[in-house]
């Protein structure tokens, strides 16, 4: 398929300083005139400018306020990591007719590009566009699991508000259900309805306070590492880091903090799709969004380029722990990995047995509570979904 019918090529006048050697932008091919070989590339970049999620009006940005452009200026100045660094830049993604059609694009052009082991780095738009990020692993026929980092969580039942605050809804009734598990990290409980946190309880799925994340940002690493897609709302910064969403908000994360969210997801052997959304140029005095996002993703950047590929729990390179329990005669097996430290948990269904059984991702925590005789809460969840 060419895909160069969904984009709108980049304007080289404005990109071509941004070549310096050692560089981001020196090691990034885009689309000027022809679109580069994404296919050979490790990561795509897709800008986009669709904003009527927010209930604004269908609006086409001038080019010097497209939320990705400023957002690559940054990027490209950028320093590259050591190793190899193979990028592309696709442009910006031409908005549907509808909001519905731009939704439908993004999910043809995740799918095509996650079927080539190429992962789309998504930059712009409204939140409610993550919608259209994760109709795009539909065709893999098998239970995903996504993580959002937000201030909020979009599952308002309020017919009124604005698609950017009701994606979530459309997501879990979406048939088929293919959505395994659901990570809320970031949220704040005086922007979040009770129901909606009870929902989420219901699930079973796990949501983090933003003080929990400052108390502990290390915990958010084996959430983050379950992912198959991670999305980042903006507003889930605080203002002095990222003024560039409205309205503003003076907590939140920091910027550091995003940006180590950003490497753990980078890390992630598992994750196949990043989408940065709700970024206001306008609001963005001194592009000081503009670096945080650009930050954010080379550390996605380096972390991709650190991965382990540590997703065989029957090699050599991982220890296994078995924590028997003195009420009960079945045990607890724990996986530790010898290059990397991380810990992994195998969670059986309620009908013990291999079958449905699932590794997954979890902290040195986890084991030491195993050690105690208390089941961590994790495993509780997880089992709840596979039972």
């Amino acid at each position: 398929m060419n895909l160069a019918i969904f984009f709108e090529p980049l304007n080289e006048d404005v990109f071509a300083t941004f070549n310096k050697p050692r560089t981001l932008g020196a090691y990034t091919s885009r689309f000027v005139s022809k679109l580069p070989d994404w296919r050979g590339a490790d990561i795509a970049l897709i800008g986009i400018n669709e904003t009527r999620g927010r209930h604004t009006a269908a609006l086409e940005p001038e080019e010097s306020l497209a939320p990705a452009r400023a957002v690559r200026e940054k990027l490209y100045s950028l320093t590259k990591g050591a190793g190899r660094c193979q990028l592309v830049d696709l442009g910006n993604l031409r908005p549907g007719i509808t909001l519905e059609d731009t939704c439908l694009r993004l999910k043809e052009i995740v799918e095509i590009l996650i079927s080539h082991n190429t992962i789309p780095v998504i930059i712009g738009g409204s939140h409610d566009l993550e919608y259209g990020q994760y109709l795009g692993y539909e065709h893999l026929n098998r239970a995903v699991n996504m993580v959002t980092v937000d201030s909020s969580v979009d599952m308002t039942e309020d017919t009124d508000a604005a698609p950017n605050r009701k994606q979530l809804r459309q997501i879990l009734m979406h048939e088929p259900n293919y959505l395994f598990s659901l990570g809320q990290i970031g949220y704040q409980s005086y922007l979040v309805e009770p129901e909606v946190m009870a929902t989420l309880e219901k699930l079973h799925f796990e949501a983090f306070r933003v003080g929990e994340v400052h108390r502990n940002l290390q915990e958010m690493e084996p959430v983050v590492r379950v992912a198959d897609l991670l999305t980042f709302d903006i507003s889930a910064i605080r203002h002095q880091d990222a003024p560039g969403y409205e309205p503003a908000n003076p907590f939140g994360l920091t910027g550091e903090e995003a940006c180590q969210l950003c490497w753990y997801a980078g890390l992630n052997d598992n994750l196949t799709s990043l989408g940065i959304y709700e970024y206001q140029p306008e609001q963005d005095e001194r592009n000081i969004t503009a670096m945080t996002i650009a930050t954010m993703i080379w550390y996605f950047i380096e972390g991709f380029y650190h991965r382990k590929n540590e997703l065989n729990f029957s090699s050599r390179q991982f220890t296994r722990y078995a924590v028997a329990f003195h009420d009960n005669p079945n045990r607890m097996v724990f996986y530790k990995s010898k290059q990397s430290e991380k810990w992994w948990m195998e969670v059986e269904p309620l009908s013990a047995g291999d079958k449905g059984s699932r590794v997954i991702p979890c902290s040195y925590e986890d084991y030491l509570q195993a050690t105690k005789g208390e089941v961590p809460n994790r495993w509780i969840l997880t089992q709840a979904r596979i039972g």
